[in-house]
């Protein structure tokens, strides 16, 4: 902002009126420093339509935090929060979770747990995210699936399927902190562990994966989920279990013994958490507080935006 003097006569140098102090400085704040937490939606874990088949949990969304990231006043921030994967029961696998975002910064959605349908090759994986999808056990076929690839800085693998008999365990999804386990002789995979965050004033724990599924027989346990909003998998013939919501969380696998299509478990919608110091100063989300922090809490689309800037003239 400038200010100027306007005199009729443009050759002469302007002067200060009588009275009047000229402005020296201007105070104010037109930019936040903000710390951020953004949590993708999770993958479901894999459907079922084959007798003897355990699918694969689904895997944890990505999970990205950081500090010090700059939103400037003209600018407001817009945010998604991704939704969790929908478990299917067809010849496809699950579906991977939808991608979260805060300004420029973007987490990935967890992939989606394998499963084998009609003895289909192409199912068996899991898929890629955030974190990775289990894979599924491989049946009759005696296939290997291998979990789907986390994104690094945001998430870990899934883990494999058991391809043996008698159990055919899947492999649990992947989570923040750890990759799913790979499902075994005996069980389905435990999905790997995912991240705790301060951010909203108390540790909480967020990204956890799905655990595999397993073909129901004597002494086979399913995989047990992530802490962090994973779903426990189940052995056939129950319904599989959802993620938590807001977690990111993978949901879990599925077995089947019969001819029977069951559905795999939901992924855990995602999360936005903004924090900066200081009392409230801008608007969006969920407003709380904590000791020295003011917390905007988003767990469905919105815009972060500072409120007006106050500007403060001094004068001599």
């Amino acid at each position: 902002m400038s200010v100027k003097f306007f005199n009729q006569n443009i050759t002469v140098n302007t002067v200060r009126p009588t009275g009047f102090k000229f402005p020296v400085g201007l105070s104010g704040r037109d930019r936040l420093l903000v710390d951020y937490l953004v949590v993708a939606g999770g993958g479901s874990g894999g459907g079922n339509s084959q007798n003897n088949v355990g699918s694969g949990g689904g895997g944890a969304g990505g999970f990205r935090t950081g500090s010090d990231f700059i939103v400037m006043g003209y600018e407001p921030a817009s945010v998604t929060v991704g939704a969790g994967g929908t478990g299917v029961n067809t010849t496809a696998r699950g579906s991977s979770g939808s991608n979260s975002t805060f300004s420029s910064v973007t987490s990935i959605g967890g992939g989606a747990g394998g499963t084998q349908a009609n003895s289909n090759p192409a199912t068996i994986d899991g898929v890629a995210g955030g974190s990775g999808g289990g894979a599924s056990s491989g049946g009759p076929a005696q296939q290997l699936g291998i979990g789907g690839n986390g994104t690094p800085g945001q998430g870990s693998n899934g883990g494999s399927g058991y391809y043996g008999e008698p159990q055919y365990g899947g492999g649990g999804g992947g989570g923040a902190a750890a990759a799913g386990a790979n499902g075994t002789a005996p069980a389905g995979g435990n999905g790997g562990n995912g991240t705790a965050s301060s951010i909203s004033g108390t540790p909480v724990t967020y990204a956890g994966g799905g655990g595999g599924g397993v073909y129901q027989a004597p002494g086979a346990p399913a995989g047990s989920g992530g802490s962090g909003g994973g779903a426990n998998g189940v052995a056939s013939p129950a319904t599989a279990l959802n993620a938590t919501a807001n977690t990111g969380g993978g949901g879990g696998g599925i077995g089947n013994n019969s001819p029977a299509a069951f559905f795999g478990g939901n992924g855990g919608k995602g999360i936005v958490i903004v924090r900066y110091a200081g009392s409230q100063a801008a608007t969006g989300g969920t407003v709380t507080s904590s000791p020295g922090f003011t917390i905007h809490t988003f767990t469905g689309d919105g815009t972060f935006s500072m409120n007006a800037s106050e500007v403060t003239i001094s004068i001599n």
